[in-house]
């Protein structure tokens, strides 16, 4: 049984890097309908240039992403935190159907509610292309192991 108390506002330090973490590990599921139960049934997103509003919406964002990102590795690291807002930097590798790499990176802020559920994500991305070879997260798909690097120990 989990004794770990509920991530709630308002965060410390040590709660919002729990709560990244934890986000981390969801969004390295690939599992659209669990990363989805994080978020309020009416969060709303901005993701790049697309505006996403409730959970079916996220579960349908999410599908069509994962569907042509193969082999999505994420890692996400706490920027700042305050009260219940959260804000991160990731960087995830994913390959398109035609085998070529990338790495996107990115920014997100993020708002949660009273009950520990994202209600607003504010995302900004930009993607780079990489050779296969430049490739820097070799972990099997699924969550990051505890030992692996953080972006700050990759140099990103």
């Amino acid at each position: 049984m989990d004794t770990q108390l509920p991530l709630l506002p308002p965060f410390t330090e040590e709660t919002a890097r729990r709560k990244v973490r934890s986000a981390e590990d969801g969004w390295n599921s690939r599992d659209p309908v669990k990363v989805s139960l994080a978020y309020t049934v009416d969060s709303v997103w901005r993701n790049r240039a697309e505006f996403i509003s409730g959970r079916e919406a996220i579960i349908a964002f999410l599908t069509r992403k994962w569907a042509r990102e193969f082999n999505y590795r994420l890692i996400k690291e706490l920027w700042a935190y305050k009260e219940n807002r959260i804000a991160v930097r990731f960087a995830y590798e994913w390959h398109d159907d035609s085998g070529s790499w990338f790495r996107s990176y990115g920014n997100e802020n993020w708002e949660f509610d009273e009950n520990g559920l994202m209600r607003r994500r504010l995302a900004s991305i930009n993607d780079l292309s990489i050779h296969e070879s430049g490739r820097r997260y070799h972990w099997p798909l699924g969550r990051r192991p505890d030992g692996h690097p953080g972006l700050a120990d990759l140099g990103f």
